[in-house]
């Protein structure tokens, strides 16, 4: 019998029923007669019956007649019934989870078929809604899902980068689709998956300019995942070859680095900047700067007869940079560098310097008359950077039979050595050519053939002489490279090797931290003022050996770069006298006129004072401090402006022994004179104010114009033009100058001089009373100044001679900007006298100056000095200016 909660059931008997009694212990039900006669009854619940509490019931059920009464001994009673009750249940409670929350870790990368299970409850006592059918995750756009078990799983590979923590909500259904009251949250943290490799190093590195060495990885360290690590093997690799030559190889020219190296001198540069003397080079394509020649197999260039021996010797060096790559075609063929091969006739080489599929091969092949026996004659190298189209320093060392190359400052022999016979003798003129070879016979019209691919720069060839290792490696070393700091807290574990130029670092070491401090070590240095800004990449790559194992872990290579930022430009200037006059006669001497005895060169850069915000700075609009820097110069020209100098009459000269104990050499023309060499502005100074003009007939000469330049870092910083002009007085023109001066406008200027220095006074009307008494006084001084020039000239001339170191340094009146018109009869009036007193004065002083000029002028060297720095004042009386007018040169 199935009854519902809080129902009843209705029990059909037969006869007299007077009650019906149920046999079992506290049972919640009861049954009640309906109808005594046909023993109907009704069973119901005395109280709620609850299907959670107790889902059957089973009992004994009888049923009593109408006797003596309940109880009574006469009652009749029927058979016991068994009654079987079942509670049927309704959906009255929800899901409920057993935790409040749930926690689960996994790794990045991997798909999990479980990650976690949860798991609901519902307190319902039937099956139908006490059991949870399904479960939900609430959250959305999560990579997760849930089955009907609760089982979650991920749908995608997690990252670890991506996010490191999911929370998701889930909720459940019973099977009557009542849902959950409160979802359950689950955390889901994901772990980074163990990655053996190098961890906290910063893929950008920044340099400023003068910041000495600053280290690439500060805090790097190396992730082995424990892993049973017996030895670590690290290799640094710094590229530089991206910039110039290689290692910032534009700085200077090749000459001006073989010297700075202590090369031997006679080096020949067969790949000049083009210039009037230099112009084989002038129809070849050149990079940014003009020292890399870029040959694109359509070019070469012949070197002019005479700039390079006939015959070389047994001993002689061939230099060069070359960047080249892998060769065009599927048949390649020979790409000359260098090619010594007949001009007409025939097609011989004598000597060549080429590359052929990655090899770089020389040829030297001797005359008959030299030795007629089967001699070396081709020599093969095959190196992998030939064609890995970087920048590289190759030396060729000939010491005949032996040919040695050093590439990169490294010594390589060459594999192949091939043998030949001697080139039978003949008369045929020789041609040598820079990026093909000349063939001059068996075709119609004589071409280059065997043209060259790629870059190349600072070609020479010396003659005579072999290069030592010690200048090879100078040459080719960087001021920017690999460097290690503290080289003794290393430790003893670990063994560390640089190449030639410090761009590539190997460090070995069987301890992971020892590695690790090592690598912290490792600094980047830039010792140039003005390094090229730009990128540097940088590469390090390790291998990792376990116990009996070769490699055991995977190390993946690190790629920074550093970033090299622009340093403040210097402002080259140049200052002195720009304009003077002197008396032909000095430049008619055997030393000449010098031309620059005062030139100062000084260099200034703009710096802030303190750091601070651009905005704050833009609102102040304060400009930087300049700061007075010294740094080398790689070259100064002096040169004329107008037509150039005539070799017969004039020329520039400098005494070669001022070049003694300095990087400088020097080059004169008649377009000019040039210094050169990478050295101080200090001794460019120091060779410019001994330069001297010299002009032996100087009667159709009657002045020159020259102008100073000089540069830094091969023409990248530049100084002024700093204009001169130099002024020939001869006799005529300087009596001319002389009465040009007396002839005074009726209004003339007083000029005064307090304390040396040139500054315009008052001027004075002369009233019309004096302008007879002035007349008057012209005559007179018309008279004694042509005594007193004609008196100073012989005394000059007499001098002259003797006083020619003196004459040098003497007062230079500039024109430039002021004119100063002065009367050399006159006295410079003292402010307080009147004006028929100063010239009645002048007249008495004139004649004591005339006499005075007669002295040997022996104090005239106590003030050589002061006159450099300030004009004379002649004052009334003093012997030593006195002398000092005798020898002043009028302009």
């Amino acid at each position: 019998l199935v009854v519902p909660d809080y129902d009843c059931f209705i029990l059909f008997l037969t006869g007299e029923i007077c009650a019906f009694k149920i046999h079992g212990q506290e049972m919640p039900f009861e049954a009640v007669v309906l109808n005594k006669t046909s023993g109907e009854g009704r069973l119901r619940a005395k109280n709620p019956i609850d299907c959670e509490l107790q889902k059957e019931y089973t009992f004994i059920i009888q049923a009593y007649d109408c006797g003596s009464g309940p109880g009574g001994t006469n009652w009749k009673k029927s058979h016991k019934a068994v009654v079987h009750i079942q509670v049927k249940d309704v959906n009255e409670f929800p899901p409920a989870f057993k935790e409040s929350m749930y926690k689960a870790t996994v790794t990045e990368g991997k798909i999990y078929d479980s990650i976690l299970q949860v798991e609901a409850i519902d307190e319902d006592c039937s099956p139908q809604y006490s059991q949870i059918c399904n479960y939900e995750i609430v959250t959305t756009d999560v990579p997760f899902a849930i089955d009907r078990n609760g089982n979650i799983r991920n749908t995608e590979k997690l990252n670890y980068d991506k996010q490191h923590q999911y929370e998701i909500m889930v909720t459940a259904f019973d099977c009557g689709q009542k849902h959950a009251t409160e979802d359950v949250l689950v955390r889901v943290n994901v772990k980074p998956v163990c990655k053996p490799g190098w961890q906290d190093w910063n893929k950008r590195i920044e340099y400023k300019p003068s910041s000495g060495s600053i280290p690439f990885f500060p805090s790097i360290h190396l992730e082995t995942c424990d892993g049973p690590v017996s030895s670590i093997h690290t290799t640094i690799e710094l590229q530089t070859n991206n910039i110039g030559k290689g290692c910032d190889r534009e700085t200077y020219s090749e000459k001006s680095l073989q010297k700075l190296c202590g090369a031997s001198s006679g080096a020949i540069d067969l790949l000049p900047s083009p210039s009037a003397t230099t112009n084989w080079t002038a129809g070849l394509v050149m990079d940014n700067n003009d020292m890399i020649f870029k040959f694109d197999g359509k070019q070469g260039a012949k070197i002019p007869d005479g700039i390079v021996p006939k015959n070389l010797t047994d001993q002689f060096t061939i230099t060069l940079w070359m960047k080249h790559g892998p060769s065009p075609g599927l048949r390649a063929e020979k790409e000359t560098i260098l090619c010594n091969s007949d001009k007409t006739e025939m097609n011989r080489h004598h000597y060549a310097l080429y590359v052929h599929n990655c090899r770089l091969v020389f040829l030297l092949r001797k005359d008959f008359d030299q030795a007629d026996t089967f001699r070396p004659a081709e020599f093969h190298w095959k190196l992998d950077q030939i064609c890995d189209k970087e920048w590289h320093y190759y030396v060729v060392n000939v010491e005949f039979p032996v040919v040695t190359l050093y590439m990169d400052g490294t010594t390589y022999e060459p594999y192949l050595v091939t043998n030949d016979w001697p080139i039978h003798p003949s008369h045929i003129a020789m041609q040598l050519t820079v990026g093909a070879c000349w063939q001059g016979g068996e075709v119609t019209k004589p071409r280059f053939a065997q043209y060259f691919h790629g870059s190349l720069a600072s070609l020479t060839i010396r003659p005579g002489k072999i290069e030592s290792q010690k200048v090879i490696s100078c040459l080719q070393a960087c001021k920017e490279g690999l460097d290690i700091n503290s080289l003794e807290s290393l430790g003893q574990g670990i063994k560390y090797h640089f190449n030639p130029s410090q761009s590539v670092l190997v460090m070995e070491g069987d301890d992971i931290e020892n590695i690790n401090q090592a690598l912290r070590k490792v600094s980047y240095i830039n010792s140039r003022q003005f390094p090229t800004a730009g990128v540097r990449r940088l590469k390090v790559s390790s291998k990792v050996q376990c116990f009996g194992e070769d490699v055991c872990i995977s190390i993946p290579d690190i790629d920074a770069y550093v970033m090299v930022f622009q340093a403040n430009e210097p402002k080259i200037t140049i200052s002195g006298m720009d304009h003077f006059a002197r008396p032909a006669a000095q430049f008619e001497s055997e030393r000449g006129v010098i031309l620059l005895p005062d030139i100062r060169i000084v260099s200034t850069v703009t710096k802030m004072e303190h750091a601070m915000d651009v905005k704050e700075y833009d609102r102040a609009n304060k400009p930087g401090v300049l700061e007075e820097m010294l740094h080398n110069l790689d070259f100064c020209d002096i040169l004329v402006i107008g037509a150039e100098l005539d070799p017969e009459q004039e020329c520039l000269e400098l005494d070669h022994v001022e070049l003694q104990g300095k990087h400088l050499d020097a080059t004169n023309s008649t377009a000019g004179y040039s210094v050169y060499g990478v050295d101080s502005m200090h001794n460019y100074e120091q060779v410019l104010r001994q330069i001297r003009y010299r002009n032996w007939y100087t009667s159709a000469t009657f002045d020159r114009k020259f102008r100073v330049k000089c540069s830094e870092l091969n023409g990248r910083y530049t100084s002024n033009e700093f204009n001169l002009e130099v002024n020939i007085l001869h006799s005529s023109n300087l009596l001319d100058h002389v009465n040009h001066m007396i002839v005074q406008p009726q209004f003339i200027q007083s000029i005064h001089h307090p304390e040396g220095s040139i500054s315009a006074g008052h001027n004075s009307v002369i009233p019309s009373v004096a302008t007879i008494v002035i007349v008057i006084c012209v005559s007179i001084l018309i008279f004694i100044i042509t005594l007193g020039v004609f008196r100073i000239r012989t005394a000059h001339q007499h001098s002259s001679s003797d006083n020619e170191g003196s004459k040098e340094n003497e007062m230079d009146w500039d024109d430039s900007a002021l004119t100063i018109t002065v009367n050399p009869m006159e006295k410079y009036e003292k402010p307080h006298q009147t004006e028929e007193e100063s010239e009645e004065e002048d007249i008495e002083d004139e004649e004591e100056d005339t006499s005075s000029a007669e002295s040997d002028g022996s104090e005239e060297e106590e003030e050589e000095e002061e006159e450099e720095e300030e004009e004379v004042i002649v004052q009334k009386g003093d012997k030593q200016n006195a002398t000092r007018q005798e020898q002043l040169e009028w302009d």
